[in-house]
């Protein structure tokens, strides 16, 4: 199911804003943060992608202008990577279908109990998962 709705919701991002639905991820996460930054350490790990999966995927966001990378002042070893302005802009236009992508494709074939159910059964296996790491 989880791999239908991201195919399906991605499908709509990358035709009418061309962006992949994995761009919109990575945007995403960095647009959740106040400064529009993290270390990419942080972001591979909240993505759960492996480091060279990151690092290849940024590389052709930022050629698009979608996104920065620095290097850490402090930790010669580490890099942040930041949300440009055309990424903001990218994700503000998109955001709206793709909220009403999950709507249309998930969320309206629920009713309220069940969609409390999902939440209550996703909150316990996340729960369980982040204490076994």
């Amino acid at each position: 199911m989880h791999d239908v709705l991201v195919h399906r919701t991605g499908r709509s991002l990358q035709k009418e804003f061309g962006l992949s639905g994995a761009d919109y991820t990575v945007l995403a996460e960095l647009t959740r943060v106040p400064e529009g930054q993290l270390r990419m350490i942080e972001l591979a790990r909240t993505l759960g992608w492996e480091k060279s999966r990151l690092s290849h995927h940024l590389a052709r966001m930022a050629k698009r202008g979608l996104v920065e990378r620095t290097e850490c002042a402090d930790d010669r070893r580490g890099a942040y990577v930041a949300v440009t302005w055309e990424g903001r802009e990218a994700i503000t236009a998109a955001a709206p279908r793709h909220v009403d992508d999950v709507r249309e494709l998930f969320l309206d074939h629920l009713t309220p109990g069940q969609i409390t159910l999902l939440a209550e059964i996703s909150d316990l296996i996340i729960e369980k998962i982040d204490t076994d790491d």
